[in-house]
């Protein structure tokens, strides 16, 4: 049997947490006949329409577990001739309801038990039909969920869309909206932060609506004065939300990271954003009526009411149900008029200091706003409900205020420092900037972040030409430095880089200003600490004796180091330079030292440290020996070092004198190559070489050897760098050395590197490959490699049967980049293999090949040896993407044994050998294309178009000519496009699917086809010259109906020059001229 019960749900909002909860109504007419209940509570209808529920026998208990927390199972289903549609439910109650049923069976028998227990099912049913409701929802969820509910459209017999019908339903949810806003006391701050634009539109319109306000009426043009006091606060509250919508939407905003693609979900969202888009664009229309509107809510002299809970349910009643109360009566909530303008003039100045950008004179609107704000805060104080400002933010505003536009009538006395400090870079007094920021040590008032930027302004300044600013540069770097230490952060790099010369001004001024910056008296221990540890820091940085004493004889430096932290400075610079001599007692000045024996030692030592002269370290020595005979004077300095190799036998010199000579001739020599300084180094070794002449052949030998290689490094520094050949007595004693028989004579491994790179540098291949000595070949394994080089260069254009080199190369390398396995028995019994990184299988470790490689300019012998390995790194067996490079065709396709070969070493290399060549020449297109698959192949997207485009531009002077289809061959445009597809650059996608031999028409159409772009999309449209992608995208826009594109694509099409009818020279001169745009504008992208 079925029981059919009229009910009505009945909702009441709790006040206190907002808790909806439900009441029955049964209507007694709708109940059976025969057994109606015996008591039944009247509740007032609030409106919701009515639901008519089917109440059948329950089904089988074997419902599983779940408590009281499952839901009954529902199958709705319409019954006709219901008004407004009612919906039955088929309800199984959850066993919580089946226990209270049969409970309730059990207490009450017969008739009222079995009605008690269908009143359970009718209760379930009900709150399961409204399931737009979550339980114990947030105010503002509501909000979404009842405007949701009201604005769902209808569907008609003849299942067409209709526009959400106007019934007591929809009207009541946004009613019930609108009650939840009041509840919220109109909040625009809760408002904004959780409900959409769209919905926040919704709602404030409907306030509009039922505060009488007319439809198509402009606010602008109503008196606030003459209108009731809700609709005025009405019209002020969309006109202050329409304002700061404007201004909020005017500020980036991190997108959220997408999560699965949903199709739903993406129409949804699209559709959102276009709505948003679309009120965006006519709250922005309207902009200066909502300024004048607010402006005119100013002048206003009485409280304003806004719409409570009450005063909701009032407008909503029939008018003769009013009982007398009317809209323009004081019922609402009072909101006073000091509240309200403090609101406005916030919201005004906002706006005003926005349009400031593009209008410099609206922000002394701002700024007379943003006062008075403050002005009004001070009346109203902190007490007030309404007026919700964050006067953190409004410090901001008044501050940025009194720096663009400082007021007349006020004083340094009574600004901020920061005003302070702008005002006095516009009037470039950056002596009293420096002030201010001394002054501001002591008291940190200034933001850190501020006093950077200020710095990094005059940084910018002083690039540009303004050369008296670099002493203002380091003032200010020192103040903020000395910010940094008392707050316990690092010395910065900046600081560093500007303190690398020293001079006694720049002393003076940092004393100054650490003096300046603590105050002894009131000073924690932890800021005494950093100073000092700071001023320690300093001292052990500097090298000039005279300024380390100015520090340590200051009256700060004194005052916060003990004698103990004094002395033990001394010791740790003594560590540094064993030789230094520091007074423990503070002296005014380096001269001041009484004079002394050694101090005169102390003198000399230091000329010998600086000179340069031989004959000057000649006669220093001779007097020091003089003075003394027992000090090793070359250990004077521990920045003069020999090579181990040399020093045995220097050191084994007997004579105390000409031992130190020679030792600090070679070592003063050696560092002037080092820096490139080769005049002097010259005149050391030949120094050198004269006095070691006379007693010793193998010293003898290694100076011609070392003079060698300042030979050669002179050459390539100077004359070699403009292609200039050496000359032939250079030639011949490189030659010399390689051919070099002589025992017992100590040699570096660099000469014969560079000795040998010389040689292929300059193309001497010939010697190489046919003159150099057998036994070279065996003991020397740059030779060796040399030898290959030279054969494979002069091979290479030869058939491909004939290389033989090539192939020798490849195992030699491939033998220097393989790793030595060794078996190891464990404890276990258990044998383990073990890989050993720098291998010794092959001629050399693969750190002394890149060391060797990075001698080499010849461009060929590089591209060779990159050729080899990019051959050697595609050979691995997961490679995904293969790096191209020229005559990569040379090399062998496999390798016995790939387990040996240590493939991460092998792509470390290509890195580094690329790097180094395009140092070496940058404009080298080979070299860039492989440059760019390193980063295609490590998923460096944005870096790989970097260098595609870098390569094409460099061989076809900037796009002004075609690019060789040899550098954009099918696979270079494929890895393109692929790499702006993967940036979500889908228009940029479409265009280089013309770049192709064949049209890529499929990839093209399905970029296209992607609403998510980050290129510049429709501006893009002017480089396609394939009609038929034109054609596609007239298509698409109209589709989706975005006119604006659609003409553009049209215009596009358009051009004479595209016309099918057209020779082929116009087609293809069109072409050309549309590649060349395109391409200089993703250059310009990139670059």
């Amino acid at each position: 049997m079925t029981l059919r019960m009229k009910v009505k749900v009945c909702y009441k909002l709790e006040l206190k947490n907002m808790i909806l909860k439900d009441e029955i109504h049964i209507s007694p007419q709708l109940c059976d006949p025969e057994h109606p209940p015996e008591s039944m509570r009247r509740v007032p209808d609030c409106g919701i329409e009515d639901l008519c529920i089917d109440l059948k026998a329950p089904a089988s208990e074997s419902g599983g577990e779940g408590g009281s927390h499952q839901r009954p199972n529902l199958a709705p289903r319409r019954l006709p001739g219901q008004p407004g549609g009612g919906v039955a439910l088929a309800l199984v109650p959850p066993p919580s309801l089946q226990l209270e049923q049969r409970l309730a069976q059990r207490h009450v028998k017969g008739a009222a038990g079995r009605f008690r227990s269908q009143l359970w099912q009718a209760r379930a049913a009900i709150l399961a039909s409204v399931s737009f409701l979550t339980l114990n929802p947030a105010p503002v969820q509501l909000i979404v969920q009842f405007l949701e509910q009201a604005s769902k459209p209808s569907v008609n017999e003849q299942n067409q869309v209709q526009p959400p019908p106007d019934n007591k339903r929809n009207r009541i949810l946004k009613l019930l909206a609108l009650k939840v806003a009041a509840h919220l006391k109109w909040d625009l701050d809760i408002l904004e932060k959780s409900l959409s634009v769209p919905v926040l539109n919704m709602l404030l319109n409907e306030l509009l609506r039922i505060s009488k306000v007319p439809p198509g009426t402009k606010h602008v043009d109503m008196d606030l004065a003459t209108l009731p006091p809700t609709t005025a606060m009405a019209i002020l509250l969309y006109n202050r939300w329409a304002i700061r919508t404007i201004i909020q939407s005017s500020f980036p905003v991190k997108q959220a990271k997408p999560g699965p693609p949903q199709l739903s979900v993406m129409n949804q969202m699209q559709q959102e954003k276009e709505l948003t888009e679309n009120i965006l664009k006519v709250l922005k229309e309207q902009a200066a009526d909502s300024i004048l509107v607010l402006e005119a809510a100013l002048k206003l002299n009485r409280d304003l009411y806004v719409h409570t809970m009450r005063t909701l349910d009032l407008l909503a009643m029939e008018p003769g149900m009013v009982n007398g109360e009317t809209e323009s009566s004081a019922a609402g909530l009072k909101i006073k008029t000091e509240e309200m303008q403090c609101q406005v003039c916030y919201d005004l100045g906002t706006a005003y200091f926005q349009q400031g950008s593009t209008n410099s004179a609206v922000y002394e609107n701002a700024r007379e706003k943003f006062f008075r704000t403050k002005e009004l805060i001070a009346e109203i104080g902190s007490l007030s409900l309404h007026c919700t400002i964050d006067e953190k933010r409004l410090a901001g505003y008044c501050q940025a205020c009194d720096v663009l536009v400082p007021s007349s009538d006020s004083t340094n006395q009574l600004l901020t420092p920061y005003s302070q400090v702008h005002i006095c870079l516009r009037s470039s007094n950056y002596q009293e900037v420096i002030q201010i920021f001394i002054e501001d040590n002591l008291t940190f008032s200034l933001p850190v972040q501020f006093r950077q930027s200020v710095l990094r302004e005059l940084f910018q300044k002083a690039q540009q030409g303004n050369e008296a600013l670099d002493e203002v540069c380091f003032k200010v770097c020192s103040c903020n430095t000395v910010r940094d230490i008392l707050e316990g952060r690092t010395v910065s790099v900046q600081f560093n880089q500007l303190f690398l010369r020293p001079n006694k001004e720049k002393i003076d001024f940092l004393l100054e200003v650490c003096s300046r910056s603590i105050n002894l008296e009131k000073a924690s221990e932890s800021l005494k600490g950093n100073m000092a540890a700071f001023l320690k820091n300093v001292c052990l940085g500097l090298e000039d004796l005279q300024y380390v004493f100015m520090i340590s004889s200051h009256e700060l430096f004194i005052t916060l180091l003990k004698d103990e932290e004094r002395k033990l400075l001394v010791d740790q610079m003594r560590k540094r330079s064993p030789r230094v001599n520091l007074c423990i007692k503070p002296v005014t000045s380096f001269y001041d030292i009484p004079a002394s024996a050694s101090v005169n030692i102390g003198q000399l030592e230091h000329q010998l440290i600086l000179s340069v002269d031989p004959w000057r370290i000649r006669q220093i020595l001779i007097e020091l020996h003089g003075m003394t005979s027992e000090r090793q004077f070359w250990t004077v300095s521990n920045k003069w070092e020999v090579p181990s190799v040399y020093s045995g036998v220097i050191l084994g010199i007997k004579d105390n004198l000409t031992r130190d000579l020679v030792y600090i001739l070679m070592a003063k020599g050696l560092h002037c190559s080092t820096v490139k300084d080769f005049s002097h180094a010259k005149q050391l070794f030949a120094a050198c070489l004269e006095l070691v002449t006379e007693f010793s052949p193998k010293l003898r030998q290694v100076m011609l050897n070392e003079m060698l290689l300042l030979d050669i490094h002179t050459h390539e520094a100077g004359t070699g760098q403009s292609g200039e050949r050496p000359p032939t007595d250079l030639i011949s004693r490189v030659r010399g050395y390689l051919e070099m028989r002589l025992p017992d004579i100590p040699l570096r491994q660099v000469i014969a590197e560079e000795c040998v790179a010389f040689m292929l540098n300059w193309r001497e291949n010939e010697y190489l490959m046919l003159q150099v000595p057998a036994f070279l070949l065996q003991s020397n394994p740059y030779v060796k490699l040399g030898q290959l080089l030279a054969a494979t260069c002069k091979e290479l254009p030869g058939p491909k049967e004939s290389r033989r080199t090539a192939k020798d190369l490849w195992e030699v390398v491939v033998q220097i980049c393989s790793v030595s396995s060794q078996h190891k028995r464990g404890n276990d019994g258990r044998v383990s293999l073990i890989k050993q990184r720098e291998s010794t299988l092959g001629i050399m470790y693969r750190s002394e090949l890149l060391s060797f490689i990075k001698k080499l300019r010849e461009p060929l012998v590089l591209t060779i040896i990159l050729s080899l390995f990019v051959k050697l790194h595609n050979v691995r067996e997961d490679i995904v993407n293969d790096i191209t490079a020229e005559h990569i065709s040379i090399w062998p396709s496999s390798i016995p044994n790939l387990q040996s070969v240590d493939f991460e070493a092998v792509a470390i290399t290509v890195k580094e050998l690329v790097r180094y060549t395009l140092s070496i020449n940058p404009n080298n297109h080979s070299w860039l294309i492989i440059q760019a698959d390193i980063y295609f192949a490590t998923n460096q997207y944005s870096a790989a178009l970097h260098y595609y485009l870098q390569a094409g531009a460099v061989c076809s002077d900037f796009f002004n000519k075609a690019v060789p289809p040899d550098v954009y061959t099918d696979q270079v445009i494929k890895r393109m496009i692929k790499c702006c597809s993967l940036l979500n650059c889908h228009t940029q996608v479409a265009i280089l699917c013309q770049f192709l031999r064949e049209i890529d028409y499929k990839t093209a159409f399905k970029s296209l086809q992607e609403q998510n772009s980050h290129d510049a999309m429709d501006s893009y449209y002017d480089y396609i010259w394939d009609v038929t992608i034109l054609e596609y995208l007239t298509y698409l826009h109209h589709k989706r109906g975005e006119t604006d594109k659609r003409q553009i694509a049209i215009k596009a099409i358009g051009q004479t020059e595209l016309n099918a009818s057209n020779p082929e020279e116009v087609l293809q001169l069109a072409a050309q001229r549309r590649k060349k745009k395109f391409l200089q504008a993703m250059a310009k992208l990139y670059f």
